[in-house]
């Protein structure tokens, strides 16, 4: 499936934009939502509502990187090499900024043995010195695998491309708890994972859609899907389901709908902004991948001085936290742009 020579997707930059700033939202939320009954509910039904809005952006992210990248034709050590780079080395510098974060915070310590001391260093680096970074090593996984799925992209109809959509969602389906039982010995788990949204970005943003409303129906799909998930995981919260998060999981049904609804509401109801406000978003678009890498510690930082869900009622504290949050990381990747080779640091 080829994409239209002319096709516009200037609107990526602001779906971007978007998801980065849901994945601070969904950050911001998340100590509030495991307080189910030990708050007042007003308060953790806030938080429950922010993270099923804000759920969209990894897969999202991902989405994005599908429909950027899977058109192309790669030579591929060159591929390997220039993305690897771009994506490994600000990872390893803030890697090493959250292991040194922990070791201030005592969560960690240091003895007077150098190589025990290097060994706990590259554990961490090998699970991750911080509960966001796990989206990197994914992403890691996908650039591995990008090569290899754009030429079948490329090369594919556009019903062999539907048909990998399907089998992919298949296989989501049988993996949820409540199907799990009619699980075949047929091993279809080559299609598992977010390997299924790279193809599903690219898919959505350059299909050509008959229906004119596109956009509307996009919408109203957005609003029910968060309608089915704040209000699913509230019923499995009351019931003390171990299946909690069912509703959250990034591969599932009902993320994989929000996410395709964002993604469609983007492309399909790009607002005319002025020039001005479009030079801040490539501005702040630029400091993208440093925001997402920055924004737990200037989070952690930002508690100490009383700056959270708490600040205020949660409804309202969990956005204008993140707001903060944003603005200060981003202020933060841009001092480090400024440094001699910051920029092969900031992301």
């Amino acid at each position: 499936m080829k994409p239209h020579q002319h096709h516009n997707i200037d609107w990526i930059n602001n779906l971007r934009l978007i998801a980065l700033y849901a994945v601070i939202v969904l950050h911001t939320s998340a100590v509030l939502l495991a307080l189910y009954g030990k708050v007042p509910f007003e308060d953790w039904f806030a938080a429950d509502f922010y993270n099923g809005l804000a759920r969209f952006a990894v897969p999202v992210f991902v989405m994005i990187t599908g429909a950027l990248l899977l058109h192309r034709e790669y030579e591929l050590g060159d591929f390997l090499k220039r993305r690897l780079s771009r994506v490994v080395v600000p990872f390893l510098f803030w890697s090493l900024v959250y292991i040194a974060y922990s070791w201030y915070n005592e969560e960690i310590t240091f003895d007077a043995d150098p190589w025990t001391n290097i060994k706990l260093v590259l554990h961490l680096l090998k699970y991750g010195s911080s509960y966001h970074l796990w989206y990197v090593y994914m992403l890691i996984g996908l650039y591995f695998i990008i090569p290899v799925i754009s030429k079948f992209v490329r090369h594919a109809t556009e019903i062999e491309i539907v048909y990998f959509l399907i089998v992919w969602f298949g296989v989501m389906m049988l993996n949820q708890p409540y199907l799990s039982r009619f699980n075949p010995q047929v091993d279809v788990h080559y299609f598992a994972g977010y390997i299924g949204y790279l193809v599903l970005g690219h898919y959505l943003a350059f299909k050509k859609f008959d229906c004119k409303n596109i956009g509307v129906w996009a919408v109203v799909v957005l609003l029910l899907t968060l309608i089915l998930i704040v209000t699913g995981t509230w019923l499995l919260y009351k019931n003390n389901s171990t299946v909690g998060t069912l509703f959250y999981e990034p591969v599932s049904p009902t993320i994989v709908l929000i996410s395709a609804s964002v993604f469609l509401t983007a492309r399909f109801t790009l607002p005319k902004v002025p020039p001005a406000i479009i030079r801040v978003r490539n501005f702040v678009g630029s400091y993208n991948y440093g925001i997402y890498l920055g924004h737990a510690l200037v989070l952690y930082l930002l508690d100490y001085v009383n700056i959270s869900y708490k600040l205020c009622a949660p409804i309202i504290s969990i956005p204008i936290t993140a707001t903060i949050c944003f603005m200060l990381t981003l202020a933060l990747v841009w001092l480090i742009s400024k440094l001699p080779y910051g920029k092969w640091i900031s992301g």
